[in-house]
């Protein structure tokens, strides 16, 4: 008996010892929920570590770090910006006055449909450039209060590329063949004229920073220019 004690005594001793081991099976539901989100507990602590601001340096100059409290700022809108919002806007209206024409004027089915297509697009263009007028504080027009398309001297205001009144005239007389031949080719004078004053908004010093108007103004280039390559095609068909 005494010799049976002593070796179940060794042999408690002896798992004692042992390096105990914990199976994922073992582990209560808790401890396993506790484990399991250890990693992301420390990945939070990691990321409550204010972030790192940098300013790129100007071309062949290091970045420099900035406080973390440091906030963007809005690019600010400059006078060149306002002022080729408002004369889009009498730009682009005439085109849809153009466009609401060609019901009455010519049964082309290819004018009509490109004619639908401007018309549209220009009056859904000209609610967002009055919005974007509005919320910086601007009038929707350049020109004198109750005379929009006047100038401060009671003169008519021209956008580059607008048709004058003679040829809006001579438009609204013609029909048929004759309406579709200066109907494209005033549309692409038209058209050319905002190409110009995109041009020129970007030329401006300050201007065409807002993301909005920047957005904007490169979508006016690109459409106009494809519209301008379409119209020169349909002319040649006409002519």
């Amino acid at each position: 008996m005494p010799e049976k004690k002593g070796r179940q005594q060794l042999d408690l001793q002896s798992s004692a010892c042992r390096p105990r081991t914990f199976s994922a099976l073992a582990l209560s539901p808790t401890l396993a929920a506790l484990l399991s989100i250890l990693p992301a507990a420390a990945l939070a602590q990691q990321s409550s570590e204010p972030p790192v601001v940098v300013q790129p340096g100007p071309p062949g100059s290091p970045s420099k770090e900035l406080p973390p409290s440091t906030t963007g700022a809005a690019p600010k809108v400059s006078q060149a910006d306002i002022d080729f919002m408002q004369g889009m806007i009498m730009h682009h209206a005439q085109a849809v006055e153009m466009t609401a024409l060609i019901p009455s004027h010519t049964e082309n089915p290819q004018v009509r449909a490109l004619g639908a297509r401007i018309g549209l697009s220009q009056a859904d263009e000209i609610r967002f450039m009055k919005r974007w007028l509005v919320e910086r504080g601007q009038s929707t027009s350049m020109g004198m209060p109750g005379m929009p398309d006047m100038d401060k001297n009671g003169k008519p205001m021209m956008m580059p590329g607008m048709l004058t009144p003679a040829q809006m005239e001579a438009l609204r007389q013609a029909h048929g063949a004759e309406f579709d031949r200066l109907f494209l080719t005033g549309m692409i004078q038209h058209h050319g004229g905002a190409l110009i004053m995109v041009k020129d908004l970007f030329a401006s010093p300050g201007a065409g920073q807002d993301g909005e108007l920047f957005d904007f103004a490169t979508d006016v280039d690109n459409g106009q220019r494809a519209e301008i390559k379409i119209m020169e095609n349909m002319l040649k068909e006409i002519q």
